[in-house]
């Protein structure tokens, strides 16, 4: 489906083209339905320039409760995602939520967050099956609600961030104002021709 924002895509075509199309360019620019999505380079990877998602406070409902599998101490929400708070980062780790009942919930996803430790300030997951994703592996576009929420609470605009999927990934998270710097590297895995 289509999304107004999507961290793998912006990265993924930023790669191609700083890398494949255009190995002298520094930058590119994606007009969005998002708006302008900015990505530079940034040893050893790429900065993505993407608008920050504010939060309200939000409704502990039983049906969360119940497809989480934990109680929250926190439930903020903006238009798409619920952004829930658990107690510690292994409540967040070794969480098991109830799919299809996330999938029933009046937002396409929940994401899950804790207070970092080891070196991170917080530690999350990104549930989003309403999207055909049960659980995204690393999410750019839920770090633009994560770290203008933990910014806040912690006093600091610059963030090391961990999604505990499966797979896991790093970032490093920068507010500045209404927008949020994700920074982070990716692999190429795949190349191929389509005959046409």
């Amino acid at each position: 489906m289509e999304v107004p924002l999507c961290g793998h895509a912006t990265l993924a075509s930023a790669a191609v083209v700083l890398e494949k199309l255009e190995p002298g360019r520094a930058a590119v620019t994606f007009h969005t339905a998002s708006g302008p999505l900015h990505v530079t380079r940034a040893a050893p990877g790429y900065v993505m320039d993407f608008p920050a998602r504010s939060t309200m406070p939000a409704k502990v409902s039983d049906a969360l409760v119940h497809a989480l599998g934990a109680t929250p101490q926190e439930v903020r929400a903006d238009a798409i995602n619920y952004l829930v708070v658990l107690e510690d980062e292994q409540t967040v780790r070794t969480l098991r939520p109830d799919i299809a009942a996330i999938a029933a919930l009046d937002r396409q996803g929940v994401i899950v967050t804790a207070r970092g430790s080891g070196g991170y300030d917080c530690v999350s997951r990104y549930f989003t099956p309403a999207r055909g994703v049960p659980e995204d592996p690393v999410t750019g576009s839920a770090h633009c609600a994560l770290a203008p929420y933990w910014a806040e609470r912690l006093g600091k605009p610059v963030l090391r961030a961990y999604q505990a999927s499966r797979r896991g990934g790093e970032l490093t998270c920068r507010v500045r104002g209404a927008r949020v710097e994700l920074e982070g590297s990716c692999v190429f895995y795949l190349e191929g021709q389509a005959d046409i």
